[in-house]
Formats: C-alpha cells, sequence, structure tokens
C-alpha cells in the first residue's frame, strides 16, 4: 500500500511549489516532478531539468472536479461522466483550456491535460499548495519513469527542491490520455484505464494518429520513449541477441533459453505493468550489453504495455 508522507514534508512542499521551486512526488501510476502550473517561469525549470522538448505538453494535477472545469474553458458531459467514474485514477483527460493555464504548459495548443492522481501524498500536495500542479514523470526526457523515490534520486539527482517518498507506484505506468475537446472522444495514450473501459461509460473512442512533427496532442507520443539505457530487443519467437551477455524478460508463453539469463515476468497486464519500469530500472543497473522482452498479446488489456516496451525498443 502506498505510504503517506510526513505532513510536515507536504507543507515543505506546498510552500515549495508556492514559490516557483520544484517537488518531485508520487502517484499511482509513476512519480511526478511537479511546478505551479500557474506560474509559466516554474514549469520552464521542469522542461530545463528533463531536457524535455517544448513540442511535448505536461499534465496538470488537480485535487477536485471543482478545480478542473476551473482550469477549462467548456466541461462537456462526457468529461462528467469520465471523472465521476475514473477519478481519481490513472486517466488524464484533454479539453480546451482557460487562459490562465500558461501556454508552456501545453506547448502552445489550445488544450490541457488534467488528471486526479489516486494517492494520499499527491492529493494532500495539491491541497496544500492550493494551486494546480504541472507534472511529467520525475526523469529524463525519452528515459525510464520513474516508480520508486529512489529512481527519482538516481534519474534527476539533486537537481529537484524535495522528493517526496511515498512508497512504490500501484499502478506502475503511466495515466490513459484521452481527449474530448473534438465531437468523437479520441484516444491520445493507452494507459491504467482500458479503451474496453472507457467505452463502457461513454460509447466508441478512436485512435489518434502517430505525431510527425510539431507539438504532440498529448505527453508519451514520441517514437523513442520510456527507454533503459540499455538498449531493449523485443524477443520474436523467444529469439534474442546472440551477443555479450543480456537479460531475456519472457512471457508466460515463451519457453526458457539454455544460458540466457532469464526473468519470468508477471502474468496478468495489471501485475505486468506494475511491475515493467522496477524490472528495467534493474536491469538497466546490471550493466548488460542488451534487455530482451516478449511482446504481450495484442489484446485490449495489454495495450499500455505493448506501447510502452515499443518506443522503448524504438531506434
Amino acid at each position: 500500500m502506498p505510504q503517506s508522507a510526513d505532513p510536515g514534508e507536504i507543507e515543505r512542499g506546498a510552500l515549495l511549489l508556492r514559490a516557483g521551486r520544484l517537488v518531485a512526488f508520487p502517484t499511482e501510476t509513476v512519480y511526478g516532478l511537479g511546478a505551479n502550473a500557474l506560474d509559466a517561469e516554474a514549469v520552464g525549470r521542469i522542461y530545463a531539468v528533463k531536457r524535455r522538448p517544448g513540442t511535448s505538453p505536461i499534465i496538470v494535477h488537480v485535487s477536485s472536479i471543482e478545480m478542473a472545469r476551473s482550469l477549462v474553458a467548456s466541461w462537456p458531459e462526457s468529461a462528467e461522466r469520465l471523472a465521476r467514474r475514473f477519478w481519481p485514477g490513472p486517466l488524464t483527460l484533454v479539453l480546451e483550456k482557460q487562459a490562465a493555464i500558461p501556454a508552456i504548459v501545453t506547448a502552445s495548443l489550445s488544450t490541457v491535460g488534467l488528471r486526479m492522481p489516486a494517492h494520499p501524498v499527491a492529493i494532500a500536495l495539491i491541497q496544500a499548495a492550493g494551486v494546480p500542479v504541472a507534472a511529467p514523470s520525475a526523469n529524463r526526457f525519452t528515459e525510464l519513469s520513474p516508480t520508486t523515490a529512489e529512481h527519482v534520486r538516481r534519474s534527476l539527482g539533486d537537481e529537484v527542491d524535495l522528493i517526496l517518498d511515498g512508497g512504490p507506484c500501484e499502478v506502475g505506468i503511466e495515466s490513459t490520455v484521452i481527449s474530448l475537446a473534438e465531437p468523437r472522444p479520441t484516444l491520445l495514450r493507452p494507459g491504467g484505464i482500458s479503451r474496453t473501459e472507457l467505452e463502457d461509460v461513454i460509447g466508441p473512442v478512436g485512435w489518434a494518429e502517430e505525431v510527425q512533427a510539431g507539438a504532440h496532442a498529448a505527453p508519451g507520443m514520441h517514437p523513442r520513449h520510456y527507454s533503459p539505457r540499455t538498449t531493449l530487443y523485443l524477443a520474436v519467437d523467444g529469439n534474442v541477441p546472440d551477443r555479450g551477455q543480456g537479460i531475456y524478460l519472457r512471457h508466460e508463453h515463451a519457453a526458457s533459453r539454455a544460458g540466457v539469463l532469464t526473468e519470468q515476468m508477471p502474468r496478468s497486464a495489471s501485475d505486468y505493468a506494475a511491475a515493467l519500469y522496477e524490472v528495467l530500472h534493474r536491469a538497466d543497473a546490471g550493466n548488460y550489453d542488451w534487455i530482451a522482452v516478449d511482446l504481450p498479446p495484442s489484446t485490449p488489456e495489454w495495450e499500455a504495455v505493448r506501447d510502452r516496451l515499443k518506443r522503448a525498443a524504438a531506434k
């Protein structure tokens, strides 16, 4: 279960956010690198620390539906239904923004992604700060997302003013992002809420096209993303590189390979997602020549995991 940060640390984090500083904090998905979403200069520090391009917008975290509604130009019925069903939780809603949201947060797009995280530390921090919190994952751009406070320390070191430790993240991969800015809802990034679950609430959901150039409609759409420093390969029919020393992350239907270090990944999609980044962080720290991973089935519950693995393996 998630741990609770000391109330004094949360108040310290809130003071830092209000002062324009950066605070890393836990959510149920991954750890976020937070700044006051209404302070353009503070958000600029996020981009600088992450080495993040200005074409990649940042999700804004809120502590209530009321806070979310105050940040958008309109709040359609579909947003209300999804928020009531899945918030707090791993779902980001993209809507037309209010002018109070600086352009740097949204890559100069007219829309903003909003999410209410399902973690007591995150909610307490936002409430104590009294401002919405812009927060991408707390790591260098395109690298592995952090699911523990130690991952944040190893990635960003002392470039963050405070790291709140809330224990390991339970969901383990980033939120689902759905755009409600157009008449037809569009899935921009698969995540902790499946497309099937969304459609059960609001009906058919379209798919976004891959980004070619310019500002991305949502974070996580860069072709190469979520990547360990060690070269990652997608194993086809259990075939792995025949050079150097590597580690093979097996799915349940794949056979062991003689002479190859293997690790069995969880069988269910949710357990696999929760373990994925932690396993990749450990493999990355092992100084292997390569990491090979079986691609799970192409069924709805595995869409988010497959998306992360394909982007992690992109060259």
